[in-house]
């Protein structure tokens, strides 16, 4: 393992227990996080519905050929498009941090395997 603000080595001793906890405490973290990756994304598909309505109403109602039609409508929905763009990199950053807890997840079963292997070779499981 790298201590991240050193970025040195750290030595951990893992042991069946340890692994597990530490497993089931990750499982945790990825059951709470699709909850969090869910409403991230209802909130970012709500601003985004909020952004075409306030869009669509400000181009009906600049008086106007088309294209100034649609540059007024830009212009008078800046708040909603940033609404819409916070949104997303928040759900973005939630999907992320999901993909990144399930590495975790895959890393310590491998190392689970690993320390299980150890185990059994030196007889402790006997």
């Amino acid at each position: 393992m790298t201590d991240l603000e050193s970025g040195s080595a750290t030595e951990e001793i893992y042991n069946p227990v340890t692994v597990e906890q530490a497993i089931q405490n990750c499982a945790d973290r990825i059951a709470k996080g699709v909850r969090i990756v869910a409403s991230r994304y209802k909130t970012y598909q709500a601003a985004k519905r909020t952004l075409d309505r306030a869009r669509a109403q400000a181009f009906l109602h600049y008086p106007g050929t088309q294209a100034e039609k649609k540059h007024a409508a830009e212009l008078a929905t800046i708040e909603e498009r940033d609404a819409r763009d916070s949104a997303y990199e928040e759900y973005k950053y939630a999907r992320e941090l999901a993909a990144a807890l399930e590495d975790e997840l895959r890393a310590l079963q491998s190392i689970n395997k690993s320390v299980t292997s150890a185990y059994n070779a030196v007889g402790v499981n006997r």
